[in-house]
């Protein structure tokens, strides 16, 4: 089965690259779960009774509950949004030092928000827990769904910080390496001597200070010592 190249040049865009990220997905799903929290109860976590007009949160009548929800939920969602940008446009980064305190910011950001999840699953679920079920006319179904996505939410952004984690250590500096790139200076490492090298530096040692001394003093070669010479008797 042959795809068409229009599909084809789709799939193989800079654009689905990019979304088939690990570090992109875990980015979508947070903000998804985020949308989801604040949403459902923005729609159908607030209720009256049949015996006052006043809006009551599904959550044990505790508002504090939803509005914290609500809340989290918004925020957490637009850091989604702005770090997802800031992801795509990551490889037009220049200064090293920017990029460095972008992933700084991220893990730091990542594992604030899977606390606060943690926290807030928690205290969402406590006040579901003690919620009444004759109380509730409409709302159940999103009271469910904001503490079940709260409880994901903690997983999502540990992960996040994980694979902000590893950006980092693949971005650490090796010390000089930069400047001696740059300069065009290739470091080459010494190997030790073996034992037949030092052999045949010893064994060459001899012949070499002979030729040194030769070529250093020609004129001891050419010395002569005295000659003994008979005369005759007279």
């Amino acid at each position: 089965m042959r795809f068409p190249s229009s599909l084809q040049n789709m799939a193989s865009s800079e654009v689905v690259h990019f979304l088939r990220k690990p570090k992109s997905i875990t980015r979508i799903l947070a903000g998804v779960f985020s949308l989801v929290i604040f949403s459902s109860l923005l729609t159908d976590g607030y209720q009256n009774q049949t015996n006052s007009s006043q809006l009551r949160c599904v959550l044990n009548g505790n508002n504090t509950a939803c509005s914290f929800a609500v809340v989290a939920g918004v925020l957490a969602f637009l850091s989604c949004l702005v770090f997802l940008a800031l992801d795509a446009r990551e490889t037009h980064m220049v200064s090293p030092h920017f990029k460095m305190a972008f992933r700084l910011l991220d893990i730091i950001l990542a594992v604030a928000w899977a606390v606060i999840w943690f926290m807030g699953f928690c205290f969402l679920a406590n006040q579901w827990h003690h919620s009444s079920p004759r109380e509730l006319l409409v709302g159940r179904a999103s009271a469910k769904a904001a503490v079940t996505f709260a409880f994901l939410s903690i997983f999502v952004w540990i992960s996040q910080a994980y694979l902000a984690f590893q950006d980092l250590r693949s971005d650490i500096p090796v010390p000089y390496k930069r400047s001696l790139d740059e300069s065009g200076v290739v470091l080459t490492t010494l190997s030790p001597l073996s034992t037949s090298s030092s052999v045949n530096l010893a064994a060459s040692a001899p012949s070499s200070s002979t030729y040194t001394s030769s070529a250093l003093s020609p004129g001891a070669t050419t010395l002569k010592g005295p000659r003994l010479a008979m005369m005759p008797d007279s």
